[in-house]
């Protein structure tokens, strides 16, 4: 009797907990319309047949326990976005999983990693204010401590600072934005005129220029990432978004280690129209420039037309590296790659053939069903259909020489063409019947 007690005591407890875990995730549906007006939401738009939904499943569970744990205002919640189409299409969704931070009017995409750790610290930034106020030194230090890249408006009020609001408000999904008195600045940060907006990162600071830059949105998007980073396939697509700078990007492998130095000096002490950055391996720019780039070795990346350049010999000091670097500035240096027409047939071509090889390389069975039996039906068409007209075209000659025949001569032909069992004997026939055995004929 205890140990039944015991059990079920266990069995509650059991489903309390998990009851408790799936709280942190509401399951939404088409009154989520109405009762979301008031409150933060991070929402999954998935569908049930998504491998990549089910994938994120386990993480999406994380995300809603740490939000709620941490007392943070952010509801989470998940929608099956086959299920409620309609709303699904209200709020933008075109693939799954899709997710959105809704605040208010505002929806919000998120595009980073699918990690707990990225996706918690997305909800939180964007769930609070736009713009952070740094009211002390301390503050100021300790935020410039926590982050690589920070933006920051000085002055009162202004259209500068109406303008900033804005792309703060647009771009608060990539990166913090604050707001300070210049009173705590330290002493070597010097500003030629207020109100400015400036940007702190890799140990040191530059002011916006609405003359020289162009458009805030376009600077800040641009500023956004640090001087020298790591470089993978989402942080080249977020490049590639900006549209505005050339990647000096180095391969590297484990044997091949450049000094950090190296490409920081690099940095420093040139035009600041170029992002640096380094990928351990060639295989995602082999797959990008649809050839063989040997590791280790440096490639020019030019993110808003797609072309590249390669050096013309192995570099290994900073001068060579400045040379290339120059070479490219110039026009001297030689272009491969771009967006034109006949680029793009090329990386048709070339994606299609990455596919068909990573199915065979995969599953060699499974590749020969995929495209062996296409090909061996499309091949049988093709040969019942010449075979047909071969026979079409026959009759047609058939027909043709029946017309440029007389009434007379088609009877000769038709007598021509009588089977020989139709017609007597021949001579030839009659000679040897009349050569038959004597006996033959007795018996006859």
């Amino acid at each position: 009797m205890a140990e039944v007690k015991a059990s079920l005591f266990c069995g509650v407890v059991a489903a309390v907990l998990s009851s408790a875990v799936f709280a942190f995730v509401e399951d939404l549906d088409d009154t989520f319309k109405d009762t979301r007006v008031n409150d933060i939401w991070l929402v999954d738009f998935y569908a049930p047949w998504c491998g990549y939904c089910k994938k994120l499943e386990p993480v999406w569970h994380d995300v809603g326990v740490e939000l709620k744990t941490s007392g943070s205002p952010v509801r989470v919640g998940k929608m099956d976005a086959t299920a409620y189409s309609g709303m699904a299409s209200e709020f933008g969704v075109r693939g799954y999983p899709t997710i959105k931070l809704l605040k208010g009017d505002l929806a919000y995409n998120y595009k980073g990693p699918r990690t707990k750790d990225d996706i918690v610290e997305f909800a939180n930034r964007v769930a609070g204010p736009a713009v952070r106020a740094l009211p002390s030194k301390q503050m100021f230090e300790h935020m410039l401590k926590r982050h690589d890249v920070l933006f920051v408006y000085v002055g009162g009020e202004s259209p500068l600072k109406e303008k900033y609001n804005d792309v703060a408000s647009e771009l608060i999904v990539y990166t913090y934005f604050f707001s300070a008195p210049e009173e705590v600045f330290p002493e070597s940060v010097t500003l030629p005129e207020l109100p400015a907006v400036v940007v702190f990162k890799d140990g040191g600071y530059f002011t916006y220029d609405e003359y020289e830059d162009a458009s805030l949105s376009s600077w800040v998007n641009k500023e956004r990432f640090q001087g020298y980073l790591q470089i993978d396939g989402f942080t080249l697509y977020e490049l590639g978004e900006t549209g505005g700078k050339n990647l000096v990007l180095l391969l590297y492998c484990m044997l091949f280690l450049m000094p950090p130095d190296f490409f920081f000096v690099c940095v420093c002490c040139l035009p600041r129209d170029f992002q640096f950055g380094h990928m351990d391996g060639n295989d995602y720019i082999n797959s990008l420039i649809m050839g063989e780039v040997t590791v280790p070795s440096v490639i020019i990346l030019n993110t808003s037309n797609e072309q590249y350049f390669l050096p013309s010999e192995p570099i290994e000091t900073m001068e060579q590296l400045v040379q290339f670097i120059n070479g490219v500035l110039n026009g001297s240096a030689q272009a491969y790659g771009g967006d034109g027409f006949i680029q793009r047939i090329k990386r048709v071509a070339f994606d299609a053939r990455s596919t068909i090889m990573s199915v065979f390389r995969s599953s060699p069975l499974l590749g020969c069903f995929l495209f062996g039996l296409p090909l061996g039906v499309i091949s049988l068409m093709c040969y019942g259909i010449c075979t047909a007209e071969s026979d079409d075209g026959s009759d047609d000659i058939d027909a043709h020489k029946r017309e440029g025949l007389t009434d007379e001569e088609e009877e000769e032909e038709e007598e021509c063409q009588r089977t020989p069992e139709l017609e007597g004997p021949d001579e030839d026939e009659e000679d040897e019947a009349g050569e038959k055995d004597p006996d033959e004929k007795k018996t006859d």
